[in-house]
């Protein structure tokens, strides 16, 4: 929890900044983050109007003047906690590229699977009924934005992919959800095909 809130600061930061992403040279970034777009927008939002209101109401109910000061920190820092997820989903975007393809979402999965590994890529459409972003089931690692994923990454063998909290279960496929499936599709054919010849 610690490394995804440093993430999340720096990331914030960066996103400041107007950093470039860390691309090598050949790889594609694709995006994850529109999908909730709306979803963290609305939150964010909503604590915009909370804080003052919130403020308003402390400083009159509670005779305790510090109680004032610690709802305006712990406010402010959720809002700044929820830019900085959002800020984190766009600054880890997933990465075509020639070693691989790189999966990653904002809490800390960051996953590179060499294409020795990978024998098709496929764009499919899955609705979950779950919106934890970290799924396992079907032999299939579910790497999930707005409860859904949108490319399926087939593997060669059962793998067990590395997860925070460690490495998880072997699985025969990869899913995860892409802002634009299917340039993302075409970017891993393309590469596929040149590995091929």
């Amino acid at each position: 929890m610690a490394a995804v809130e440093a993430m999340m600061w720096r990331s914030l930061f960066q996103w400041l900044r107007r950093a470039p992403l860390d691309l090598a040279p050949g790889e594609q970034a694709f995006t994850h983050h529109r999908i909730v777009n709306p979803i963290l927008g609305a939150f964010i939002g909503m604590s915009i109007v909370e804080i003052p209101i919130l403020d308003v109401i402390v400083s009159h109910v509670i005779p305790w003047p510090p109680a004032r000061w610690i709802t305006l920190a712990l406010s402010l820092w959720g809002l700044l906690w929820m830019l900085g997820l959002l800020a984190a989903m766009r600054r880890t975007p997933h990465v075509v590229g020639p070693a691989g393809i790189r999966a990653r979402t904002a809490l800390g999965v960051d996953i590179t699977v060499p294409w020795e590994q990978i024998t098709t890529v496929t764009r499919s459409v899955r609705p979950l009924p779950s919106s934890k972003s970290i799924q396992v089931e079907d032999g299939a690692l579910h790497l999930v934005a707005g409860s859904e994923t949108n490319v399926d990454i087939h593997l060669r063998s059962p793998v067990a992919l590395p997860l925070p909290a460690g490495a998880g279960p072997p699985v025969t496929q990869l899913r995860l959800h892409a802002d634009d499936e299917k340039a993302f599709v075409a970017a891993a054919h393309m590469r596929l095909t040149s590995m091929a010849l």
